[in-house]
């Protein structure tokens, strides 16, 4: 996970440390820095952030003086990386479904993000990690374009032992998430999660599908599902969705296939939203809590 930008920021954080640390001296090292996460899939504007970031950290550091600096450098990196990926607020999901069982649920989700970044097995896993909480879950099956979607997320459900919510295909999804709502609040049951179609970022009919869906339902989350494979493409695809649809936090997945880590880097910074879980994995317990401290700390080597 990650190997490639770790590799790069030791051999940065060897560099800083072996310097005067003088601006005249930092100023090639952080340029190299910043072509690093560049070369990593960090965009442009997220790689001269944690730069900036890193040389004002660096200005305030006490050094050894004749010791090892090290340890101070990669705590500086550390503190950059996180300062770089803080967003106004944490989105704890497990907290607010407990909030809205209180008041008499249920908790709705809505899955956003285009076909092939693993959507729908994310639902299961989400429905998963739920249930081991305690908390009663249905999925609405609102993706009624894609051949086989409605089978696939049937499948994920019966491993699973809950119930999905359907129509037939080409139906109105709006449709079928209203009624996946409708059946949770008279069952009782604590949460709906709503898988939705994910044509092409840049269809019109999708974002305008995905709208009226969130008019009828209201979700009380909505979430984007992006594949930390494809770089920034990710990134592009989260500023489409939020402009066009919004979206609350996001979940990265195959972050456990990534060797970059860009798109884990950057999605926060462009969007403001949170990443609140990665995909490390193809079972349904492989879902990591994501915080900034946990990345840096990937990307450093702690673990």
């Amino acid at each position: 996970m990650f190997d490639k930008l770790k590799q790069g920021l030791r051999s940065v954080v060897e560099r800083i440390s072996r310097s005067e640390l003088s601006d005249e001296d930092l100023e090639p090292i952080l340029w190299g820095l910043q072509l690093q996460l560049i070369s990593n899939d960090v965009a442009v504007d997220v790689a001269a952030r944690v730069c900036e970031e890193l040389k004002e950290r660096l200005k305030g550091v006490t050094f050894p003086r004749f010791g090892d600096k090290t340890p101070p450098v990669r705590e500086a990196l550390r503190e950059a990386i996180e300062a770089t990926m803080e967003t106004d607020g944490g989105v704890d999901l497990l907290d607010l479904v407990e909030k809205k069982r209180a008041e008499g649920g249920p908790f709705v989700v809505l899955f956003v993000g285009i076909n092939g970044t693993g959507k729908t097995t994310t639902i299961a896993k989400v429905a998963r990690l739920l249930m081991h909480e305690g908390y009663r879950v249905v999925l609405a099956s609102g993706d009624t374009y894609r051949a086989g979607a409605i089978e696939q997320l049937e499948e994920h459900a019966r491993r699973l032992g809950i119930r999905v919510v359907k129509h037939k295909y080409g139906a109105d999804p709006a449709a079928v998430s209203f009624d996946a709502v409708q059946h949770a609040r008279a069952q009782g049951i604590d949460a709906v999660l709503i898988d939705t179609a994910g044509r092409m970022q840049t269809n019109r009919n999708l974002m305008d599908e995905l709208q009226k869906i969130k008019r009828v339902v209201r979700p009380d989350l909505t979430v984007i599902v992006l594949d930390a494979l494809i770089g920034n493409d990710a990134i592009e695809q989260a500023e489409t969705f939020d402009k066009r649809v919004g979206f609350d936090a996001a979940i990265l997945t195959k972050v456990d296939a990534d060797a970059n880590g860009g798109s884990s880097l950057s999605v926060s910074y462009v969007t403001g939203k949170p990443i609140i879980y990665v995909g490390v994995g193809q079972g349904y317990g492989d879902l990591q809590p994501f915080d900034a401290r946990w990345f840096a700390g990937k990307i450093l080597g702690d673990s």
